[in-house]
Parts: structure tokens; sequence; C-alpha cells
């Protein structure tokens, strides 16, 4: 017969054994959550953003347990909803001016966690290739977004075709042109498109990634902007995500990625001078 002092003793013992069953599943639990493989989804442009995220980046996050899920998108403006919706964690392909303005026209509270590269921007030759001797009248098809057009009009006065009214605005648009010695017609269509006028326009300012996309590399430009410009200090591309995640140790790790001399590497042997580190 057990006794009762006898019976409470097993009971005891019984109930220990299960409590620390239970920690040591806990325990398991903790240890296999460390090595369970995350999910890290991004929204870029294709080229080069898509390219080094899927190239670059996600074998290097792989080894992390991060799989790193890149969506590509062609225009400007998905790439931010779909970041701030939450579909997506975070997004690269914008520079931190285009950032700002789009904050402000949308009441979004975006941010940049890290200047990662920048894409020179060039004057392309469309129907003529002689910008010296550029024609009165002639064509230039600049993008219509307020940050990249008014860089676009910065390179245009760098090259000596146009004189704004402040030579340092970053936001001039059509209506700040000073100077026009050559009454030069300013084009002015969605950056995407912008590729697609050369063959109607006698040259073109064409983002970075766009020129890429299109084929065109920094040595096909006629003038390229000045690299002690503003160039990397206003137009370095960021990696973007919400205060929400800014933090988050998915996207710290994508940033050590694109900030490490294995990526400078490998940015000038794919890239060469298209696209620059900014870091």
């Amino acid at each position: 017969m057990i006794s009762r002092r006898n019976f409470l003793s097993a009971s005891a013992l019984v109930l220990s054994a299960g409590a620390l069953a239970a920690c040591g599943t806990g325990a398991s639990s903790a240890a296999a959550g460390s090595t369970e493989q995350k999910t890290l989804k991004v929204a870029a442009s294709p080229s080069p953003h898509a390219e080094i995220l899927t190239a670059f980046a996600a074998p290097r996050l792989k080894d992390q347990n991060i799989e790193l899920v890149v969506k590509e998108y062609t225009d400007y403006i998905i790439p931010n909803q779909v970041t701030s919706s939450g579909e997506v964690d975070a997004n690269y392909y914008q520079h931190i001016k285009y950032l700002d303005n789009y904050n402000k026209e949308n009441g979004t509270d975006l941010v940049g966690v890290a200047a990662i590269h920048y894409e020179p921007f060039g004057i392309y030759p469309g129907t003529s290739k002689d910008l010296a001797g550029i024609t009165d009248g002639a064509q230039i098809a600049v993008p219509n977004d307020p940050t990249n057009e008014g860089r676009a009009l910065l390179l245009l006065q760098q090259a000596g075709i146009i004189t704004l009214k402040d030579p340092n605005n970053l936001e001039s648009t059509a209506a700040d042109v000073a100077e026009n010695p050559h009454n030069v017609t300013l084009v002015e269509v969605e950056a995407a498109a912008v590729p697609r006028q050369l063959q109607d326009v006698n040259f073109a300012v064409i983002n970075g990634n766009y020129a890429i996309d299109a084929g065109l590399h920094v040595s096909d430009a006629l003038v390229v902007e000045s690299a002690e410009g503003v160039a990397v200090k206003q137009y370095a591309n960021y990696l973007v995500t919400t205060p929400a995640n800014k933090d988050d140790e998915r996207i710290k790790a994508l940033v050590a990625v694109l900030t490490s001399d294995d990526f400078k590497k490998y940015l000038s042997e794919t890239f060469d001078k298209d696209v620059l580190p900014a870091f």
C-alpha cells in the first residue's frame, strides 16, 4: 500500500519531471527558431537594383538563413506603396530626394536606412550626336518628376546648354530656366519613358537605372554629371523601409551585405562606371 506521504512525493517527482521536459522543449524550440529560415521581401526596379539583390545579396543572406524575395517594378510609385502597406518589407530603387518628395506629397513616413550606390545621370545622343554643335530648337527629353527633372536640368546647365535662375536648385523645372541660348525644347516625360524618346528627340537626359535597362552605359553618354557635384550626397540610392522595420535584423543584415568591400568589388566588376558605391 502506498502511504499518503509516499504518494505526494511520487507526485512531486512526476510534476518536476514534466516541468523539466517542458523547459527542455522550450529550449529546443528557441534553438530551432534561431536557425529557422526567415523571409525578407524587397521591391526593386529591374536593373541594377533587382539584379544586385538577386545575384549578389540573396546568396549571402541565404547563408544567414534569410530568404530574399525580390519583387520587380518598372515605375517609381508602386514600390513605395507596397512598402507602406506591408506587402513588402523594404524597397531599393530611389534616391533620398525622391523619397522626401514622395513622403511629402503622400503623407507617408518611409525612411532611408542606408545609402547603397548611385547611378550617374547622362545626356545621351538621340537623332543628333554633337552636343557641342547643338542646333537651335533642338529637343531634349527629360524626366518629368520633380526631383529627377531638377537633376536633369542641373546636368544640362553643367553642359552649358541652359542656365538656371538658381544654379544650385535641385528642384528646378522648365519654368526656372533663365537662359536658353539655343532655344531648346524640353520634352518632359515619365522617367521610365525617356529612353524610348531617343528616336524622336535630339538628346535625352536619362536616369542611370533606365539607361541600363535600355542597354546604354555611361560610356555612351555625351556628358555625365560630375562626381564632385551633388550626385553622391543627394542622389545615392537608398534601401528604404517603414519606421517599424528600420531596426529589423533582416534589414540590418541586408544593409551589411550591401555596404561591404565585397559589394564594392562586385559593382566594379559587374557595372564598371554605370553603378558606383555611395559609402
